[in-house]
């Protein structure tokens, strides 16, 4: 998934849940890590992803620079990366929300 597409599909999911109350109080959250990498916090609480299970993911992450982690806390999902996952987080996170991005999902 390219980095451009995950970006303009993050933008419509969080825009979709913009009421006039759910962004006042809830967001999302793209910060670095000084390991290096990334940490990606999504709120779910008033989506409709709220109650949706999500198993902890790990993938390669023993690696110094290539890991990732995935899972759900009880109010957010949760991404954490090496410095080139950035988009595979956000991939992870429109699959399980049954998001198409381009023609995947």
């Amino acid at each position: 998934m390219k980095t451009s597409i995950a970006i303009a599909a993050l933008e419509q999911w969080y825009s979709s849940q913009c009421n006039g109350d759910w962004e006042h109080q809830f967001g999302l959250k793209i910060e670095t890590l000084d390991n290096p990498g990334w940490s990606v916090t999504i709120d779910l609480v008033e989506t409709e992803l709220e109650d949706k299970p999500f198993p902890e993911l790990r993938d390669n992450y023993e690696d110094e620079d290539d890991w990732m982690r995935c899972r759900r806390t009880a109010t957010a999902f949760e991404g954490v990366s090496g410095p080139h996952r950035l988009a595979d987080i956000l991939q992870v996170f429109f699959e399980w929300a049954g998001i198409s991005i381009g023609g995947e999902a």
